[in-house]
């Protein structure tokens, strides 16, 4: 077989393992070849293609980003756009294609597959870890790694100067990040987008702790958090599949806390830092055992799945399972957060 993958979305650690992963398994155990499509779904409708060897592949378990670099583009708000991908496939003989990404690169794959009879696998992926019908998505675990290590660093510092340190996180819909990544550093408080911020609450929890004497507290909220009664984002620039840029809910926060509170208050924004650098070992392992299984699918000719973890094994879904609707957080695990709040 020929086989064709593109990552697509936001990049994030573990894409270059899952890539590396397809190869080896596609070449090695059934002497296939595989290509890369650059730059997410602008590759197959403009028709930009990489060959991907074993050679050109190796080594990259350790690498983060993606070596076929990747966008947010959305061929069904590009004139043709379903139609020209159909062709690149046919014009690189290509057999079937895998797609790695999050909800929107996952739904795009799945109405291609339903529209346009597009042989397709889906691998997910997002820091965000908000895709239905898998445990966990490769990336997530990197992130949260990630914002502990911050609010570690913030401890010292806050205590120091007797601040409110205010640590944005990302997480539009879910607060998958902030809870985890809060927890295991240690945060005073914790706001997410699917409970509604009530300032009064977040500043009599500071004033508790500094009643206690703690002189200083971490707050974090993902940036998607919004406070009570905050209209809705107007009149913003949104990308092709109907998102604003989100950002700039730890500076407003900060500047309340510190209004309602007399206490020194500042905000600090993780933003791509949560993206970037090499994977952690369960990252590299999950997205090794999804690249294989995504290759073996293929083989299958099982299209129009997607990869999930469940529990401690690696299994196949429909597509549709993953981004009929976004998983949000658990709430028994915010409740585990609320009991060190104040």
């Amino acid at each position: 077989m020929r086989i064709g993958i593109l990552t697509g979305g936001g990049d994030c650690p573990g894409l270059n393992a899952v890539i590396r992963a397809v190869v080896r398994r596609s070449v090695s155990n059934y002497g296939s070849e595989v290509v890369g499509f650059l730059e997410g779904w602008r590759g197959p409708i403009e028709n930009m293609v990489m060959p991907l060897t074993l050679q050109s592949t190796g080594g990259l378990i350790q690498r983060g980003g993606t070596i076929l670099r990747t966008s947010r583009t959305n061929p069904f708000k590009i004139e043709r756009g379903p139609e020209r991908i159909m062709e690149s496939m046919k014009s690189n003989r290509l057999d079937a294609l895998i797609a790695m990404g999050g909800e929107d690169t996952c739904g795009v794959a799945h109405k291609m597959h339903q529209q346009h009879n597009l042989n397709v696998v889906c691998v997910p992926k997002t820091i965000d870890n908000d895709l239905n019908a898998t445990d966990f998505t490769f990336g997530f675990d990197t992130a949260v790694n990630i914002v502990m290590e911050a609010i570690d660093r913030l401890h010292t510092t806050a205590e120091s100067h007797n601040r409110v340190l205010v640590c944005e996180v990302m997480g539009r819909h879910a607060g998958w990040i902030a809870c985890y990544g809060g927890i295991a550093g240690g945060a005073d408080h914790i706001l997410v987008p699917e409970i509604p911020i009530d300032l009064t609450n977040v500043v009599e929890s500071i004033k508790k702790r500094h009643a206690r004497g703690k002189d200083y507290s971490i707050v974090v909220v993902a940036e998607g958090a919004k406070l009570e009664h905050q209209e809705a984002l107007k009149d913003q620039e949104l990308d092709s599949f109907g998102h604003v840029r989100l950002g700039g809910i730890g500076e407003t926060l900060a500047k309340l806390i510190e209004k309602h509170t007399g206490y020194e208050t500042r905000a600090i924004v993780l933003g791509h830092i949560q993206r970037g650098g090499s994977p952690t070992a369960f990252d590299r392992v999950l997205a090794t055992r999804f690249g294989v299984l995504a290759a073996d699918l293929v083989h299958e000719k099982k299209f129009g799945r997607m990869v999930s973890l469940q529990g401690s094994f690696v299994k196949d879904v429909p597509v549709a399972d993953g981004v009929d609707s976004l998983k949000t957080l658990d709430m028994d695990l915010y409740k585990v957060a609320e009991v060190f709040f104040g």
